[in-house]
């Protein structure tokens, strides 16, 4: 069957359709909100095989560059991987996976995905290795009264203040996401419209959830120490897991990740330099 691959198609408005169908059928995705709220910009690239108009497999391009212990490193993580049923067993997703090395391949320091468990087998033949996380967690007594202040995000005026604050703040993090507050933002703006709090004490933001008595802290915008930030969060919090490594690991339980139906695959010389290092990627940075 004749088929095309196109990319970075995002304005063209029959394709991005297609591609939300697929997305919203594999995955209960659809990327038309973060569209329209100017969220899906140029680092956010489709790769799909088009038959007839309509897409029936996707690879995605996330440039993903991160400060890394204080440099930049140049990345890209791949995602929205997905087939329609109709035209699974064809070669189309190695194709894809192809196309997007040969584009690629000298050109950054690394790539790297988060496989489910069906496909373990794919990506070491494009030369992916299964790499390790390590995650950070611990028991805490805390004393003081909640003073952390919510910051509602509603609509386009505080999804631009969120933007602003991505864009001109560190992170207290030995590894963050720089340059593209889009991806932060497609959580931030759909999923997580309640998550992002502003601590005064040290003048940093924080992105987290409270799931009972454990606070899951996704990362610290701004210098504010871990411990700061979790103290503001007040007296119900006895746990902390953090889905990302802080500067300071100090006090921190750690522990090798495993999430269910979730492997992490890597390959460049990114990794390969940092293969004995034990870090995260923030979570809230999935594509």
């Amino acid at each position: 069957m004749n088929y095309c691959i196109e990319k970075n198609y995002r304005n063209n408005d029959a394709l991005r359709a297609s591609f939300n169908r697929l997305a919203e059928k594999t995955f209960g995705l659809n990327f038309e909100n973060w569209y329209q709220n100017g969220f899906w910009k140029d680092n956010y690239i489709p790769y799909s095989v088009v038959i007839d108009g309509e897409v029936v497999s996707n690879v995605s391009v996330n440039a993903c560059n991160m400060n890394y212990k204080g440099r930049i490193v140049k990345l890209i993580q791949l995602g929205t991987i997905m087939t329609d049923n109709d035209h699974r067993g064809k070669g189309y997703a190695r194709v894809l996976m192809e196309e997007v090395i040969k584009d690629y391949d000298g050109k950054v320091d690394g790539m790297y995905l988060f496989a489910n468990d069906s496909v373990l087998e794919f990506y070491p033949k494009f030369g992916f290795k299964e790499a390790k996380e390590y995650q950070y967690t611990k028991e805490v007594t805390i004393s003081g009264e909640y003073k952390a202040q919510n910051i509602p995000l509603n609509g386009k005026v505080d999804f631009d203040r969120a933007i602003k604050i991505l864009d001109t703040n560190e992170q207290n993090a030995q590894l963050y996401m720089v340059g593209n507050s889009g991806l932060y933002m497609f959580y931030l703006s759909q999923f997580m419209t309640e998550d992002l709090f502003y601590i005064e004490e040290c003048d940093s933001y924080a992105i987290a959830e409270m799931e009972d008595d454990t606070l899951i802290l996704h990362t610290i915008i701004g210098n504010g120490a871990v411990d700061e930030v979790i103290r503001a969060f007040g007296s119900q919090v006895k746990k902390v897991i953090l889905c990302f490594t802080p500067k300071n690991t100090g006090g921190f339980e750690k522990s090798e990740l495993h999430e269910e139906d979730t492997t992490f695959f890597v390959q460049g010389k990114f990794f390969e330099n940092s293969c004995d290092d034990e870090y995260m990627m923030q979570a809230i940075t999935h594509a």
